[in-house]
């Protein structure tokens, strides 16, 4: 070693028999008597070579620098290098081509420089022929090769797949004749041109001759191409060539091997392993081209279109805006019919189909092998050796699959065994050669496992990139993806599914559920019938009740499946909350149901789109789908409540949101009572309470752990809303309360505002900003919904439990409030104000049973009033432009909500508590008294001046998108161009989409905007009353009047000052007043009768004071 690593006499004299080169060497092997001789020398001298290079770099790290690895010593000298590479030309001998092949790889994993040198030398070009004639010459042999180490054909392809991955230009490179003089990625390929490996691989796989020979041929060329498409410098040359039309290369080879049956496993095992794999890696070559490839390219296009004619039908619609190519495979009823028909399978079911078969048994057990137990536990002993261990018997495979070294192993056996006599010695013989046997089974068996597990990969790829990125163009979207779900339950469902394979089907299951729900509300592609209307069109793509009680029955199935594991069931359980999902939106979620009672009431009477048949349809399927639930109710309940309390932190979580899902389909409280009587639910609440936030644990950590008190939070809240009172007293008299208020996550720090946190600090506390939008927030809705069970007629009654649990709770945790009340709504985020909106609710239900205001929340309230009633209209709806549309009216709204509340509570104040207000801010008594900044009746005025010019706006404008939407099938190109770029995000219209496409985009919309306008109407009337009638009790009150009035929070007044500040108040009320009366019930959408009488009574009494 030392003298090839110095370059000394042992590595001078290899060399000067490899130097004279190739070319020499065949000439005197046909030339010369001692030809053969000359002939195994060079052969040994090349394994001798191989055997260096296979030592020298773990050697070097100890002998440097006296000793440098070999190919720095054969760098020195080029020709040293060309000599090696160019035996591969000499055909005569394989062996003596597999030895420069071999050293061919070694080098080109270390020298980077290895291509440049090949150029300088000028024999770039001449091996580049070369390692083509020795693929071709392979390719055309009609005897199998059982060793793949001995395959020239293999070597060669292994050599080209290690290489593409490496600096450029590489081996890769050169052999497949890309472009070295230019940058890679923009090589033209043209193998028709130029001969090279890349022509003969094309030519091989255009043929596929000798399937049982070249097997291993066309397997690795398959895997040689995928890899190319992928890498980066590579996959755009290679795509480009394989998409062309000269050569049609993806839909043939899905035509002629995809769903070929498979060779049998008793008489062509290996076959069977190969053919696996060849499709595996096609499928994936496939997915690399419908993912990756160019649509804006005409070939590309068209290659996606036809694969996706392929896998899914003959006949398909435009691909990505290609208008020309007309669909003959659209839904004849509607896509609300798909999956209850009979139809035929498609090519993607067709490779499931081969996928699915038993798998051959892997299980190391020697007893029925071998009788003798003495060798059964030598055997055992051997094999579950450690495979890190020096002497292991075990190896990777070309294709990567560990497997048992049969010499190594035969080895072993003889070396740890012991005999004592001939006939010994013959058992043992005959032991060894049975379990020899086994081994070479096995081996077998866990490639054939391995092979069906990569072909399945290669399917769900395919499946889940065409759903992903495809298939949104084609006419019968929703059938294929109900086919594919259907099709991968049941798969995952039976009896031979491995866990493996069951996690991918799962995956697919999952992709194809989520597509459903997303293209479930598009408008349909290439519909262009005027019969068809935009209102139609969110009522139109729901599967049937059959298909879908289908979906959820194999589900069921294949969660209750023998073997199964936590990331299994996570997948599963993602999945029946993504069904569930789908089967609560029978209309477009996006559109709201009193905007389709709206639109539903003036523009149609046919009894298809009522919404009352609707809804009757819904709840059929809920109850069906409560009785496939309840059928298997014990076990599934089993399953999940072990995981919610034993899993992992994300299986906990993602299980109480199934529970979470099982509540919401529950039915006379079925699932409630197996809850309690399990008692979960106390332990849920006992996990609640025992949270606690730890500075020391890691972000991660941390933050799942309080997803999972998210979850448990939320459990309770639905317990809390589907089953109303009843539901909190539920939770009530398991102590919910009490568990809440040791709950250690609320006394986290409130530093500043959420908002500012953000942006100021770091990562650390970016965790906290989540944490506190998962915990406080869920805590609080739920404090909130307990609060339901405080009738309006135990006020002030002392011993109400609930109102002094509350109170104890908001006692317990005064920062939370303390810190919602001192911020600023003008500038508060969506997080904040819906924070402050529970605070508000929380205080204005229970704090007036609280006598004592030690903790300051009332001032606090009175506060926020000041703040919020002081806005004028223009300050109150505009929010920050970098805002989304959607986020700014949720905001406005959310502001008019806690507008609400506040009013709420200060009605509840005047009303119950005889608060009286004072009359402007300019008096002096008032000033001078020092008392508490309650609003005054001026600021009420101004703030109901706010509120009727929001009425007002939001009545006309919703009034005007009503028309607008009615007539939208009217509506010109340019007319609804410009309702989308005022009304709807940019991201929502693609530049491809069609006038009715573009229609239905402005119209849902439109029918968004019009349903937040209807709230806001219905909330601004209802802040109007709250308003109204605080300043008619403060104007019918004659004491209050005549200055005479005295209460805790009021001085008294005189008369004339009292008399004096009136006048201006009801001359800024009155126009206001007069601007209500005004409303248009049409408009509005609702009734106003008791809200003008109101209004009436409100003004003759302002007009009284001002005569």
């Amino acid at each position: 070693m030392k003298d090839f690593m110095s370059g000394k006499t042992v590595f001078r004299n290899i060399m000067s028999i490899l130097s004279p080169g190739v070319n020499t060497i065949i000439a005197e092997r046909t030339s010369q008597i001692h030809g053969h001789l000359l002939e195994k020398a060079v052969q040994l001298s090349l394994e001798i070579i191989l055997l260096v290079l296979g030592k020298d770099l773990q050697l070097a790290d100890f002998w440097r620098p006296l000793y440098q690895p070999l190919d720095v010593i054969l760098s020195q000298d080029h020709n040293q290098i060309v000599a090696l590479l160019e035996y591969v030309r000499y055909d005569i001998q394989p062996v003596i081509q597999q030895c420069s092949i071999k050293i061919m790889g070694a080098l080109s994993s270390r020298m980077v420089e290895l291509v440049q040198l090949l150029l300088k030398s000028n024999a770039a070009t001449s091996l580049v022929e070369d390692y083509a004639s020795c693929l071709e010459i392979r390719s055309q042999e009609s005897q199998k090769i059982e060793d793949n180490g001995d395959d020239l054909g293999v070597l060669i392809l292994q050599l080209l797949i290690d290489n593409i991955s490496r600096p450029a230009p590489n081996a890769t490179h050169l052999l497949l004749k890309f472009d070295l003089d230019a940058p890679i990625e923009r090589t033209l390929l043209q193998p028709k041109f130029h001969y090279s490996c890349f022509k003969i691989i094309l030519e091989m796989l255009d043929k596929l001759l000798k399937p049982d020979v070249n097997a291993m041929l066309h397997e690795f060329s398959f895997k040689l191409l995928y890899n190319l498409s992928i890498d980066e410098l590579t996959s755009g040359p290679v795509l480009d060539l394989l998409s062309n039309k000269r050569y049609h290369f993806f839909v043939k080879h899905v035509d002629i091997i995809g769903v070929a049956p498979l060779p049998k496993r008793n008489s062509a095992q290996a076959l069977r392993i190969s053919s696996l794999h060849q499709r595996a890696w096609l499928l994936k070559l496939l997915a690399v081209e419908l993912h990756s490839g160019d649509m804006a390219s005409s070939s590309h296009r068209e290659a996606c279109r036809k694969i996706l004619a392929c896998l899914f039908g003959k006949a398909m619609d435009n691909v990505e805006g290609d208008q020309d190519i007309a669909t003959s495979f659209a839904l004849q009823n509607g896509d609300e019919s798909a999956g209850t028909r009979t139809i035929s399978k498609n090519k993607a079911l067709e490779l499931l189909d081969v996928i699915q078969f038993r798998p051959p048994e892997t299980t190391m057990d020697y007893s029925q092998v071998v009788g003798n137990v003495k060798c059964s536990l030598l055997a055992e002993q051997i094999l579950h050796a450690s495979a890190s261990e020096k002497d292991a018997v075990y190896y990777h495979s070309e294709r990567g699959d560990r497997l048992i070294d049969l010499g190594s192993f035969r080895d072993k056996l003889w070396q740890l065994s012991a005999f004592s006599n001939e006939l010994e010695l013959n058992d043992l013989r005959e032991m060894i050669q049975r379990l020899l046997r086994w081994a070479w089974k096995y081996n077998r068996n866990l490639e054939e496992q391995a092979a069906q597990l990569h072909l399945l990969t290669g399917w769900s790829q395919i499946v889940e990139i065409s759903a992903s990125r495809r298939l949104s163009s084609l006419q019968n979207r929703t059938e294929i993806l109900f086919q594919l779900l259907d099709a991968s339950l049941s798969a995952s469902a039976a009896p031979d599914c491995s866990l493996k394979m069951a996690l991918l089907l799962t995956q697919v299951a999952l992709t194809a559920m989520a597509k459903l729900r997303e293209y479930r509300f598009l408008y349909p592609i290439g519909s262009n019938s005027d019969a068809l209307t935009c209102l139609d069109a969110i009522m139109f793509k729901q599967l049937s009740n059959g298909a879908c009680l289908s979906i959820l029955f194999k589900l069921t199935l294949a969660v209750l499946r023998h073997e199964s594991s936590e990331t299994l069931r996570r997948r599963q359980y993602a999945l029946l909350l993504s069904y569930f999902q789908y089967c609560q939106h029978m209309l477009d979620p996006d559109v709201p149901r009193g905007t389709l009672q709206l639109l539903l009431g003036t523009d149609h009477d046919n009894e298809d789109v009522d919404l009352g048949k609707i809804d009757k349809e819904q709840d059929e399927l809920a109850r069906s789908n409560f009785s496939i639930l309840q059928k298997e109710a014990q076990v599934i309940l089993d399953l999940v409540i072990k995981d919610a309390t034993q899993g992992s932190e994300s299986g906990k979580t993602i299980s109480h949101f199934v529970l979470d899902a099982l509540i919401c389909v529950d039915h006379e409280k079925f699932f409630l009572n197996q809850l309690q009587s399990r008692g979960f639910l106390r332990s849920c609440l006992m996990s609640i309470s025992n949270f606690s936030h730890q500075n020391g644990r890691r972000a991660m950590e941390a933050l799942q752990r309080a997803c999972t008190l998210e979850a448990e939070l939320a459990l309770m809240l639905r317990i809390s809303h589907k089953y109303g009172k009843a539901g909190a007293q539920v939770l009530s008299s398991m102590g919910a309360l009490e568990h809440l208020g040791s709950c250690k996550a609320l006394n986290m720090p409130m530093k500043g505002s959420l908002r500012r946190m953000e942006t100021r600090f770091g990562r650390e506390l970016t965790v906290d900003v989540d944490k506190q939008q998962v915990i406080v927030a869920p805590v609080l809705r739920l404090v909130l919904s307990l609060t339901s069970l405080v009738d309006a007629a135990d006020y002030f009654e002392v011993k109400n439990k609930i109102v002094r649990e509350v109170i104890e709770f908001v006692k317990a945790h005064p920062a939370v409030f303390d810190w919602a009340l001192q911020e600023s709504i003008s500038e508060a985020n969506e997080m904040v104000m819906e924070l402050i909106h529970l605070v508000i609710a929380i205080l204005s239900k229970t704090w007036p049973y609280e006598e004592n205001d030690e903790y300051g929340f009332v001032q606090g309230l009175f506060r926020l009033m000041r703040d919020l009633f002081s806005l004028d209209y223009e300050s109150f709806s505009s929010v920050s432009s970098a805002q989304s549309r959607v986020t700014q009216r949720k905001l406005e709204l959310k502001k008019f909500h806690i507008g609400f509340r506040l009013s709420s509570y200060l009605y509840f104040q005047v009303t119950k508590k005889s608060l009286r207000l004072q009359v402007s801010d300019d008096q002096s008594a008032y000033r001078k008294s020092g008392g508490r900044q309650q609003p005054t009746l001026s600021l009420l005025t101004d703030f109901l001046n706010t509120v009727t010019i929001s009425l007002e706006r939001s009545a006309d404008e919703k009034s005007l998108l009503l028309n607008k939407i009615q007539d939208i099938n009217e509506l010109s190109r340019q007319e609804v161009d410009d309702i989308i770029s005022t009304f709807a995000e940019k991201a929502r219209v693609s530049p491809s989409d069609n006038t009715n496409t573009r229609r239905y985009i402005a119209m849902v919309e439109m029918c968004q905007i019009v349903g937040d306008r209807d709230q806001l109407v219905t909330l601004s009337v209802l802040l109007a009353e709250h308003l109204l009638n605080v300043i008619l009790i403060h104007f019918q009150d004659t004491s209050y009047i005549a200055g005479s009035i005295e209460s805790n929070s009021l001085v008294a007044y005189t008369g004339s000052d009292t008399k004096r500040d009136f006048s201006p108040l009801c001359e800024r009320l009155l126009p206001i007043l007069e601007r209500l009366e005004l409303l248009n019930e049409g408009k509005v959408g609702h009734s106003l009768k008791v809200f003008r009488r109101l209004v009436t009574s409100l003004k003759e009494l302002t007009i009284r004071k001002l005569a």
